[in-house]
């Protein structure tokens, strides 16, 4: 039976719920059509995601990621098998006229990780990051409506670096235990730090003036995001307030911690998402208030 588009967005409403965590608490501030369009853009990413972490060699992997992207191609044409998230998906590609080129960059993102395991430079991983976050911060304008042209695509695309460098810092213990390393070899070098280091949590002053690095470039990265915020419209603002409070508070958390991110996760409690949601809601709504919106690196 065929899914109608009301039962699709139920679907990836579903699904973002349960599984968006940092990101759904974003979306609830949206209004009702944005906050059903985000929730199917998210689908599409994290069912790509999925593709890519089933269990399988990677040649089969690489094959469903191929299938995965001609599903794509054909629901942007309209046709959408069985599949219960396609509808909603391209409806919302339709509403918000969304490049279509961004989710082939972002499927090509998520195929480097099924071939690649080391980034020998900045570069490098510069292009992964480009791939699998920036694009979702540019889909997101897309989505939340903006103005400010290529000045707006540039500090988006900051953004994505900076969270997802993050990320990378935060989940370095994950990481390596399944024998990926993204931090730049080059950097490990320049620091002093091996990649047996790595593996092992060694926590010495080579690895904490490593982390310090990266947590510095990260910083940079939040910094050139900051002109954003102006520039989405102001009934989405609150959503990007919340997505970078969270983000650069997971970062501030690393750093208070001294980067041990081997003994524990980083994390901001559930409490603590809530109060960056109240503050955001308070400040898009509440007169007087909107100092309440700000963001800093």
């Amino acid at each position: 039976m065929q899914n109608t588009l009301a039962d699709s967005y139920r679907h990836c409403t579903h699904v973002a719920r349960t599984e968006a965590r940092n990101f759904y608490y974003s979306f609830m501030v949206l209004p009702p059509e944005k906050r059903a369009a985000m929730c199917a853009v998210y689908s599409f990413m994290r069912h790509s995601d999925d593709v890519s972490d089933e269990a399988g060699e990677e040649k089969t992997k690489a094959e469903r990621m191929a299938g995965w992207r001609a599903s794509l191609h054909k629901a942007l044409g309209g046709d959408y098998g069985d599949s219960r998230l396609l509808p909603a998906f391209h409806d919302t590609v339709l509403r918000h006229n969304i490049p279509h080129r961004l989710f082939d960059d972002l499927i090509d993102g998520v195929e480097m990780d099924l071939t690649q395991t080391r980034y020998e430079t900045f570069d490098e991983l510069f292009t992964y990051c480009y791939r699998v976050a920036s694009v979702v911060g540019l889909v997101c304008l897309h989505v939340w409506g903006f103005e400010g042209g290529e000045a707006a695509i540039e500090s988006a695309t900051a953004c994505g670096l900076a969270f997802q460098l993050t990320n990378i810092l935060r989940d370095l213990k994950e990481d390596a235990e399944r024998d990926r390393i993204y931090l730049p070899l080059e950097d490990l070098r320049r620091f002093g730090v091996s990649e047996a280091d790595l593996m092992q949590g060694d926590m010495d002053s080579n690895y904490l003036a490593l982390m310090e690095f990266e947590a510095g470039r990260a910083r940079d990265y939040y910094a050139k995001a900051l002109p954003l915020v102006s520039m989405i419209d102001m009934v989405s603002r609150p959503t990007f307030v919340i997505m970078f409070r969270i983000y650069r508070g997971l970062l501030r958390r690393i750093e208070e911690e001294r980067f041990d991110v081997f003994s524990m996760r980083a994390r901001l409690s559930t409490g603590e998402k809530l109060g960056i949601v109240a503050q955001a809601w308070l400040g898009s709504r509440v007169p007087g208030a909107r100092k309440l919106l700000e963001v800093r690196a």
